[in-house]
């Protein structure tokens, strides 16, 4: 089963799921404000992806947000986990758990069209 991490009313995670529908590829939608990912997760999530960097969404409005002293903060991984936890709406969308176990973070309809082939 494919699991999309993500918040609802984003328009990038609106898009990937419509496209899965659109696909006919069934998922399983987890809500960051309803079910936060626990660091363990993240953890998970960073060193499939080759860094905690690939969650950190900076174009964002949450990011825009921080002071100074929290983005300084999620320079360093360890840093950037705790924040990442901490504000949860900071991690990229959707995160996506493949049935392979492969983790991809954003939304590319060309990259998930060959995954699933």
């Amino acid at each position: 089963m494919i699991r999309v991490h993500g918040i609802p009313n984003c328009d990038t995670v609106k898009r990937a799921r419509t496209w899965l529908n659109g696909q006919d590829r069934p998922h399983e939608f987890i809500d960051f404000k309803k079910s936060p990912p626990e660091e363990a997760l993240l953890r998970r999530w960073s060193e499939a992806l080759g860094s905690v960097d690939v969650l950190v969404n900076r174009r964002g409005t949450t990011w825009r947000q921080l002071d100074d002293a929290q983005r300084a903060g999620a320079d360093a991984a360890e840093g950037a986990l705790a924040l990442l936890q901490l504000k949860p709406s900071l991690i990229k969308r959707p995160v996506v758990e493949w049935p392979d176990g492969r983790v991809t973070a954003g939304f590319d309809p060309a990259a998930w069209q060959e995954r699933l082939g």
